[in-house]
């Protein structure tokens, strides 16, 4: 490396403070991340020869695997093989790419819609394609990282206000200079956190100061509703109040990368201004065959969606019950708050120990002493497989001390 190694180069310090942490944890045997699965097999997975039960996936409705998923992957590859050689603008388009989107548009209930290679890069490139200097975007504090960096790509001024605190959000609305371009953008359900934004209040206070509403429905879809529609669905709103539909092909679906729906004007503008989809190869076509799949299958099987319902309220009633502290999650993301970041990848390892692979999440990733395991439960568990994590959650929790042994 060029840079010294005495810390005087700010650089070379926080690679260095970044690889200490890593070679820390692996020393310990507590480095859990990017563990290379051997096998998937419906809720389980294989990691070095060990069988565990899955509670890290984001595979809500159970998803990955299904038989008309699978066929329309195959069939997309044999059509037009691995790839498009292209970007969407110029050779990159199939019919199966504007199948996808005019999809999304009617599950969503919108007029348009644009798929994009990446979710990541699909709030990146819609966020600073809206906006420029001159402009406001206000972002709730818990909102994903991809937002938070399209809105400083933006290079509007960038508000943050308190996490789903509508008295914080009205008064970073009413600051805003009258003619400058407002954003309010949000997670409808939060990621490391798992519960639902106040979205009426929202939408109310948008209409009234005269922002745009971007809601990101990574988590949302086929989560809440019940069809798992998302959040329109969920609150009983007009799809129209949302101004910017944002989702991803990862989650719920199986598949890879993001999309926007809303108005015909809104999507035709991004199509030939978002950086992300105008320069970035398109998305697969398997990959696009399989999420178009992938939401008629949602429509087609809605007991999937009551299954997950179910499991998720008896998973956070149990939890609880145990004495865990899952804050306020309504939602499949399930927060099992640890405390310090040594307990949370204790009570990691002393599950995956157990046949339950679940990973912790730490600072800076979460705010210190806010150090948890994310347990992610599905469709796809039986109450069994539920009473059996929960059973060596408790255990490990009572290990290191983060409940009463």
């Amino acid at each position: 490396m060029a840079f010294p190694r005495d810390g005087s180069n700010p650089i070379a310090w926080r690679i260095e403070q970044m690889n200490e942490r890593v070679r820390s944890a692996k020393e310990q045997d507590l480095y859990l991340y990017m563990q290379p699965a051997e096998a998937v097999d419906g809720m389980h997975v294989t990691i070095n020869g060990r069988k565990m039960l899955q509670f890290a996936s984001y595979a809500y409705l159970n998803l990955l695997g299904h038989p008309k998923i699978q066929a329309a992957a195959r069939a997309a590859l044999d059509e037009f093989g691995s790839g498009t050689h292209g970007v969407r603008i110029l050779a990159g388009t199939t019919r199966l790419h504007v199948e996808l989107e005019e999809t999304i548009a009617r599950f969503k209930g919108t007029e348009d819609a644009l798929a994009l290679a990446s979710g990541y890069a699909t709030n990146l490139g819609t966020i600073s394609a809206l906006l420029g200097r001159g402009d406001v975007v206000i972002s709730d504090k818990l909102n994903h990282a991809s937002i938070v960096d399209g809105c400083l790509l933006s290079r509007s001024k960038f508000i943050r206000f308190e996490h789903n605190n509508m008295e914080a959000l009205e008064k970073a609305l009413a600051d805003v200079p009258p003619k400058a371009g407002k954003l309010v953008v949000t997670d409808a359900v939060f990621s490391m956190d798992g519960d639902i934004v106040n979205l009426p209040e929202m939408i109310r206070l948008c209409q009234q100061y005269d922002a745009l509403l971007m809601v990101d429905e990574a988590h949302s879809v086929g989560v809440l509703g019940e069809t798992g529609h998302g959040a329109v669905e969920y609150f009983g709103l007009d799809v129209n109040d949302i101004d910017i539909h944002m989702g991803t092909l990862s989650k719920t679906i199986p598949s890879i990368g993001g999309y926007i729906a809303g108005r015909s004007e809104l999507v035709s503008y991004l199509r030939h201004t978002v950086r992300a989809y105008v320069f970035s190869a398109a998305l697969p076509p398997a990959s696009a065959a399989a999420a178009k799949a992938s939401f008629e299958v949602i429509e087609e099987e809605p007991e999937r969606v009551k299954a997950l319902q179910a499991n998720v309220n008896y998973f956070i009633k149990g939890l609880q019950e145990r004495g865990f502290n899952t804050l306020n999650s309504e939602t499949p993301i399930v927060p099992i708050i640890a405390g310090d970041d040594e307990r949370a990848w204790l009570m990691a390892k002393l599950s995956q120990e157990k046949d339950i692979f679940v990973l912790p999440i730490v600072s800076p990733a979460v705010p210190a002493n806010t150090a948890r395991l994310r347990a992610n439960v599905t469709a796809g568990h039986t109450i069994a497989e539920i009473e059996q994590a929960m059973d060596v959650f408790e255990e490990a929790g009572k290990a290191v001390g983060v409940l009463p042994g």
